[in-house]
């Protein structure tokens, strides 16, 4: 029986959880029938239609997997890691594109790769997201192999007593699997924070401009780069933090039990849930959906 701390974290992470569903699940169908009517959506709603998509699918294989888990279903939850790998995967790197839409579009750079990234990112960014999608297709495939062939086998030698064999699989599945599971989820990390320092960069050098010509700080390049760092540089220390759970959990069993894993499960999924809402808060189109439909009667 978990202890009452451990409880409250569970009762914490689930609500949570809950209350990112529907945040994802509110931008989702907010910006999805707009765009299912016809309606042309700009670069930046497509990426972050695709990102809630995926992210509310995160969190909804995250329940999943840990309420399994907690009512003894153990088989279940590997085979329920597969999609949470894929909408894993998918989540760093629409959240990866996302930044670097917003660098190329907002930043003020005059290098001339900047210049044509500026004039082809937006023809570009369907054919970005369709490659995160075999990304993460053909990333998943490791998981299918070491939850599909390894788990079970890992389970079997340890109901019969064997854990130094079980130890020994482990590790192995590890050593082969681990690198490319990381090299997948590094590059959009990477690519996240690089594009987000620059913008910071940006922001910074465009600001001191606006105070040398006495121009102040209320133009509109100076507020689409506030606008964006809202939502970028806020996230940047969450990203950080799941990026850093994600390997650390790979690297080292899980205990479901343990409360610090519940602690652990809360701070992460907080930090999306929050970067969420800085998402729906910085969209005029999602806000004013909101406030309308906060209007209706019940």
């Amino acid at each position: 029986m978990p202890s009452l701390p451990t409880l409250v974290f569970m009762a914490f992470f689930f609500l949570g959880s809950l209350v990112a569903m529907f945040q994802n699940g509110f931008m989702v169908t907010v910006l999805g029938r707009e765009w299912a009517r016809g309606r042309s959506l700009p670069t930046g709603d497509i990426i972050v239609t695709c990102l809630a998509a995926s992210r509310f699918c995160l969190h909804g294989m995250s329940v999943l997997n840990n309420l399994l888990f907690v009512f003894g279903f153990c088989p279940q939850v590997n085979a329920f890691n597969i999609p949470w790998d894929f909408a894993n995967t998918l989540t760093f790197w629409f959240t990866g594109w996302l930044a670097f839409f917003y660098c190329v579009k907002i930043s003020s750079f005059s290098h001339p790769v900047f210049l044509w990234l500026k004039w082809r990112i937006s023809q570009s960014v369907p054919r970005l997201l369709l490659g995160s999608l075999v990304i993460a297709g053909v990333s998943v495939s490791s998981s299918i192999v070491g939850n599909s062939k390894l788990g079970p086998l890992i389970a079997l030698q340890i109901s019969s007593g064997n854990d130094t064999l079980a130890d020994r699989v482990l590790v192995a599945h590890r050593l082969i699997f681990l690198p490319h599971l990381l090299l997948v989820l590094s590059v959009p990390f990477v690519l996240f924070l690089v594009s987000t320092l620059l913008l910071m960069f940006s922001l910074h050098r465009h600001l001191g401009r606006m105070k040398e010509s006495r121009l102040g700080q209320r133009d509109p390049s100076t507020q689409a780069h506030t606008m964006a760092l809202k939502s970028l540089a806020f996230f940047l220390v969450f990203c950080t933090w799941y990026f850093l759970s994600i390997v650390i959990i790979l690297m080292k069993s899980i205990n479901f039990q343990n409360l610090w894993h519940w602690v652990w499960e809360v701070v992460t999924y907080a930090g999306v849930c929050l970067h969420s809402s800085i998402l729906i808060l910085s969209s005029p189109k999602l806000r004013k959906a909101l406030k309308m439909s906060l209007r209706k009667p019940c």
